[in-house]
């Protein structure tokens, strides 16, 4: 089933089902990993404003494309930022300058931009094997999962009642898991007095231009598996929800503009935009109407949220500087929980590959940084190597 090019009326334009499709899918998309935004942006050491900067380029960029991409294709393609990639920078950038940082989102968008202009996204990804790909990204991701329950440990009330509610409600409402839990441990923070309220902003974002500097140790350690994890675990799983909801949308236009969204924004802030999956799928069910062939309002409505979000960017970097700590690197651990077993689960499914798999796995935890470049890569590539010998022999 192909894209149908049907246009709405006024009355489809207003359809409370696609109106709530996309403000939930842009909810869950924000609540789940807006956090780790913050965390991938301090440790470049950006300022305040540039955080705020930060925000605006992902809305507006995230906004763009979900919307023009839907629109011209007539089928739901949502965008979206890549959260593993926000997360590898976290630890990545750290002691790393803001501007060689921009440099390095420019690099990794250009990358997919080219692979979008080439049609070799199936090829390049074809050499990197998906258990790799997933063992990497757990490798990447463990530490979010482990600082859940350190700071469990001072503040255990807060903590120990967000894991709670997120194993109640995991079961009976898994679509909305993160933004309950995020409801829950913001009345606790509050009834606590852990919220610091005074800090909230209410205004618009100002684009902060960076100028870029280029480094070649930091785009390859840094860029290079921040292009893999993009297009290993955002945009594959992004093309298989189109392919699984039966839209065959071609990926090379969605892989350009996206990159090409990258590579414009980058000197703002927008490190990566990517095909999503999760919040996709929302787009794509009986949530967002039983008219499949208008379920594209969805992403449209969806992107109109995303620029919003964007124009409104300082007000959401003050909103989570208002969050305690705790709050933030439990929410953060409890979004990324399922994540990081899904990609540990697919790196060790199959016996065949598992050594080079668990090399690739803590070999990238290990935090191994070898003329400058970050364990990730180096993790990929000794598994890559493990990987081809274990195929010759």
């Amino acid at each position: 089933m192909g894209s149908i090019k049907s246009r709405p009326g006024i009355a489809g334009l207003f359809n409370l089902s696609h109106l709530s499709a996309g403000f939930v899918a842009v909810l869950v998309g924000y609540t789940s990993s807006a956090v780790i935004i913050f965390q991938a942006a301090a440790a470049a050491g950006a300022s305040t404003a540039e955080i705020s900067s930060w925000l605006w380029a992902l809305g507006i960029g995230m906004g763009l494309t979900s919307a023009g991409l839907s629109l011209y294709f007539r089928t739901p393609v949502l965008t979206a930022w890549s959260t593993p990639g926000a997360a590898l920078l976290v630890t990545a950038l750290s002691g790393v300058p803001v501007n060689e940082a921009i440099g390095i989102f420019i690099f990794s968008s250009g990358l997919i931009l080219l692979c979008g202009l080439t049609g070799w996204f199936e090829k390049i990804m074809h050499h990197v094997p998906m258990p790799l790909a997933g063992a990497m990204l757990a490798g990447v991701l463990l530490q979010f999962g482990i600082d859940l329950f350190k700071v469990m440990q001072s503040s255990l009330l807060l903590v120990g009642l967000m894991l709670a509610v997120f194993i109640a409600v995991k079961r009976l409402f898994p679509r909305y898991t993160i933004p309950i839990v995020l409801l829950a441990g913001t009345a606790t923070a509050l009834f606590q007095g852990q919220l610091n309220v005074e800090v909230l902003n209410w205004q618009l974002s100002t684009p902060l231009w960076v100028t870029p500097t280029f480094n070649l140790q930091t785009m390859i350690g840094v860029g290079v598996p921040l292009f893999i994890i993009t297009m290993a675990s955002q945009n594959v799983p992004g093309v298989a929800v189109l392919r699984a909801n039966g839209y065959e949308t071609p990926v090379s236009p969605l892989l350009t503009w996206t990159g090409f969204a990258g590579v414009m924004l980058a000197p703002f802030g927008g490190f990566s935009y990517n095909l999503a999956a999760i919040t996709a799928a929302i787009c794509m069910g009986d949530e967002a109407g039983q008219d499949r062939s208008k379920r594209y309002m969805a992403s449209v409505w969806a992107g109109g949220f995303y620029l919003l979000t964007g124009l409104f960017g300082s007000t959401i970097a003050s909103l989570f500087t208002a969050f305690p700590t705790a709050l933030v690197m439990a929410i953060a651990g409890l979004a990324l929980l399922s994540t990081i077993g899904n990609s540990l689960s697919a790196a060790l499914a199959d016996p065949g590959d598992r050594e080079a798999a668990l090399l690739t796995f803590l070999v990238t935890v290990s935090g191994l940084n070898l003329l400058g470049i970050s364990s990730a890569f180096w993790g990929l590539c000794i598994g890559l190597i493990a990987y081809y010998v274990s195929k010759k022999s």
